[in-house]
């Protein structure tokens, strides 16, 4: 049973492809198209999926991760419901229509050939499938947390070996993920991308606000259900997601995106953090108890708040085990409608894996052949070494880490979900200030103040850091201990008059500077080197070689742009920045080793901000 899995028109468009209940291939379109979130429908993606089909081979069955219908109704029953209010955003209602209504029809029964090979699979249980079926658990609660489906925004469910079972739900427009986009809207982030850059400016401030969140805006029970006070909200009417009301309660205008970031920002998106987390810990708390479960699984996109669910490991008792699904948001929601309809499907239930999950340490996307890397350096005039054995290129690359050159990295098959996990990662020494300013500058192109994560040897990370110390998908934060922490902390800074973000960030420092933020925390990756993936190779030579168990790792582009895909994705970029070295394939490529018209390329880009 071949199943083809898509999600589009909305944001993040993906496609997956799932064979008798086993993950053959998934990956987001933006990775092809290089257009970041890209919401058209995923034709490259499509075609890199049925080319893992041998001989040509079409699939059995199409599943779309949402009912078009159900979409249409709510997107009817809103307008109708705020007319004349909602008028402002009436033109993009109609174009969505039209696209659910005439555009979509076409495109999936082009994949399918033929209406009976075309599923829809509902949001949200898309959403459920894809946290419950390759989880490492044989049953679990599952909680889906995200922006909104066709009516659902949160859906608790039991997952069993019969398949999933719903046990709750809220409906829009009452939704955490709409609820943290509008302050990543107030603090001037992109909402559906600035998220993160909100959860970690919290970590620079306090929940002074917090009182006022919970008074005002959110009615929050006990059983993490709520309601949003949509006085204050404008996503279900209006082209912004906060209406005046919401700025004249906290006394200041939405932050212009090239404004200064204040001690007035941080402390909000602390605020708006706390009672996330709130929210949060009282919906998993509920779904256990409602589902007699002790394992919980999470999917939708809150479930890409790192501090979110740390706070289920560290707060939520009966907890005996959590798993979030690697690729969350939207474009996991194709690989849960594959598998949900492989489910529905399949004569028996599949056996149930335990201990290990199936979704193949997140790399599913394309790879690439030596020939074809080869080519794309030679097309690009670069001159390249090939070492002779992969032993020798991790050894290579982890003494050109070791001596503060940064590093593109691109090897095997790509990443399904947002985070770089080591194939299409840029790597440098975590140790020292200087490196976290010189990757955000000068290759990142980004804010000076944002962190980034360690990829750590996974038998040494709870010498380094505190519980939770396992996290192979970069989904947990966790902190230093304080043996490896610096004498100043974030309140000593302070009291020393320090207030804009990079200030406070280089004034907290650690043995790990590179690596940690102003509270000591990291959002961590661990990496076992005898899973075969070369990141961990070159990470245990570095270790090796120095002493220190863990690399900087972020992810392979540049502001505004996707992580890179193909051979000549990668070459761009390392001409483009100031990287050191490309380790590209079996092949090494050194900046220094140029001609001089590659030196006078770089930093001459210009990128969109993300």
């Amino acid at each position: 049973m071949r199943i083809l899995g898509i999600s589009s028109h909305f944001h993040d468009s993906a496609a997956a492809l799932v064979q008798d209940g086993r993950i053959i291939a998934a990956a987001q379109e933006e990775r092809f198209s290089r257009e970041k979130a890209d919401w058209r429908f995923p034709e490259q993606a499509i075609r890199y999926c049925l080319s893992q089909l041998p001989g040509g081979q079409s699939p059995d069955a199409v599943a779309y991760y949402e009912d078009p219908g159900l979409k249409t109704r709510r997107i009817l029953d809103t307008a109708r419901s705020l007319a004349p209010r909602g008028a402002p955003l009436w033109p993009q209602m109609l174009s969505t229509l039209r696209s659910l209504t005439q555009e979509l029809p076409r495109q999936l029964l082009e994949v399918a050939g033929e209406p009976g090979k075309l599923f829809f699979v509902p949001h949200h249980r898309s959403h459920a499938a894809a946290a419950f079926y390759p989880a490492p658990f044989e049953r679990a609660a599952v909680l889906v947390l995200d922006g909104v489906g066709e009516y659902s925004t949160t859906t608790l469910w039991s997952g069993e070996a019969g398949g999933l079972t719903a046990v709750g739900e809220i409906r829009f427009p009452h939704s955490l993920g709409l609820f943290y986009s509008a302050f990543t809207q107030y603090c001037g982030f992109k909402v559906n991308s600035g998220e993160y850059k909100l959860m970690g400016l919290a970590s620079f401030g306090a929940p002074l606000m917090r009182r006022q969140i919970l008074d005002r805006l959110i009615d929050l029970r006990a059983d993490g259900s709520f309601a949003l006070n949509m006085d204050y909200f404008g996503f279900d009417r209006s082209l912004s997601t906060i209406t005046p009301l919401f700025e004249m309660l906290f006394g200041q205008p939405v932050r212009r995106p090239d404004a200064p970031v204040t001690p007035f920002h941080m402390n909000m998106a602390a605020s708006v953090q706390a009672v996330l987390e709130e929210a949060v810990l009282a919906l998993a708390r509920t779904a256990l108890q409602r589902t007699g479960q002790r394992h919980l699984c999470l999917a939708g996109g809150v479930a890409l708040n790192c501090l979110a669910n740390t706070r289920l490991l560290l707060d939520l008792p009966g907890l005996d085990g959590l798993w979030i699904q690697p690729a969350a948001g939207d474009a996991g929601g194709a690989l849960g409608a594959a598998l949900e309809l492989g489910h529905s499907r399949a004569p028996a239930p599949p056996a149930r894996r335990r201990g290990h999950d199936a979704m193949a340490a997140g790399l599913l996307g394309p790879a690439y052949p030596a020939d074809e890397i080869r080519a794309a350096l030679e097309a690009a005039g670069l001159v390249h070494d090939e070492p002779a054995d992969a032993g020798t290129l991790a050894r290579q690359v982890a003494a050109a880490l070791a001596d503060k050159q940064i590093v593109g990295h691109f090897d095997g098959r790509m990443e399904f979900g947002p985070r770089a996990l080591g194939n299409r990662s840029i790597l440098a020494d975590p140790r020292g200030t200087e490196t976290l300013s010189r990757v955000n500058r000068s290759i990142k192109f980004r804010e000076d103040w944002r962190p980034f994560a360690p990829i750590v040897l996974a038998d040494q990370a709870a010498a380094v850091f505190e519980a939770p110390s396992d996290s192979p998908y970069m989904l947990l934060v966790t902190k230093l201990k304080p043996a490896f922490r610096g004498a100043d902390d974030l309140e000593q800074a302070r009291a020393r008059g320090l207030n804009a973000p990079m200030d406070l960030q280089g004034a907290v420092s650690s043995d790990f500077a590179a690596v940690t933020h102003v509270d000591f925390s990291a959002r961590l990756q661990t990496v076992d080197p005898a899973g075969g993936a070369r990141a961990g190779a070159i990470l245990q030579a570095f270790h090796a070689m120095t002493g220190c168990p863990m690399l900087l790792n972020t992810s392979f582009n540049v502001r505004g742009e996707p992580i890179v895909c193909a051979p000549g994705d990668a070459i761009d970029c390392f001409l483009n920045t100031h990287l050191d070295l490309l380790a590209i394939g079996p092949f090494l490529v050194h900046k220094s080793a140029q001609p001089d018209w590659v030196q006078q390329k770089i930093g001459r880009m210009r990128f969109a901000a993300d």
